[in-house]
């Protein structure tokens, strides 16, 4: 498995509804922070991540793909 695509250095934050999301862990999704398939098209061996958002709120969804606390931003970003 290769390492993942760094989508951007920071995170993607976003007011969140309620529901089932699923974040790219790949780095290579056209819709990013969340999954659009492109992980089985181009083969890296990842799958994202299915969360469910309980209630509506701001989210920090990692944009680097690196973070030690998946889906989620830890800062990682400013180590690369």
């Amino acid at each position: 498995m290769a390492d993942p695509k760094i989508a951007q250095k920071g995170p993607y934050i976003v007011e969140e509804t309620a529901g089932t999301k699923a974040w790219c862990s790949c780095g290579h999704s056209a819709k990013q922070p969340y999954c659009d398939g492109a992980h089985s098209r181009l083969n890296t061996g990842m799958k994202p991540m299915i969360v469910n958002i309980e209630a509506p709120k701001k989210v920090a969804w990692c944009g680097c793909k690196h973070t030690a606390k998946p889906p989620f931003c830890d800062g990682a970003h400013t180590k690369l």
